[in-house]
């Protein structure tokens, strides 16, 4: 099948590709020049980050508040520095405990029934939190 000349679509889509292409394989290259301990911390801080919006401690808590979502991100939380924690320092895991603490602490007064201690969201990683 030949091309016209006059239809640029097919060299777009190449051209789209291409970038895609250089796009991911930087990415990729990237990604291996950064640290486990980088990594580690800065997926914790996404996490705490989506837990407190959906706590609604964000700039709309009234749309915002989402409390099953909450749960799932501060068990996620827990998991990922009680699993990490000895892998990174105690200069990077005490921070991340103490804002763990935090959001267990936040969501127990925002439920409109409180779990009973031990039984919050990250409690079966961390422990009970009161």
């Amino acid at each position: 099948m030949t091309i016209p000349a006059d239809d640029h679509r097919h060299d777009d889509r190449h051209e789209n590709w291409a970038r895609q292409e250089e796009a991911a394989t930087a990415a990729t290259r990237d990604i291996a020049d950064v640290p486990a301990v980088e990594v580690i911390t800065t997926t914790a801080v996404h996490l705490m980050s989506a837990a407190a919006v959906k706590l609604g401690l964000a700039d709309d808590p009234e749309n915002q508040l989402d409390l099953d979502e909450a749960r799932k991100l501060i068990n996620a939380l827990a998991g990922l520095i009680t699993a990490g924690a000895p892998e990174v320092s105690s200069a990077h895991a005490s921070p991340l405990r103490d804002g763990l603490r935090s959001l267990q602490l936040a969501f127990r007064e925002a439920s409109p029934i409180p779990d009973p201690i031990g039984k919050g969201p990250g409690e079966k990683w961390t422990g009970p939190v009161n």
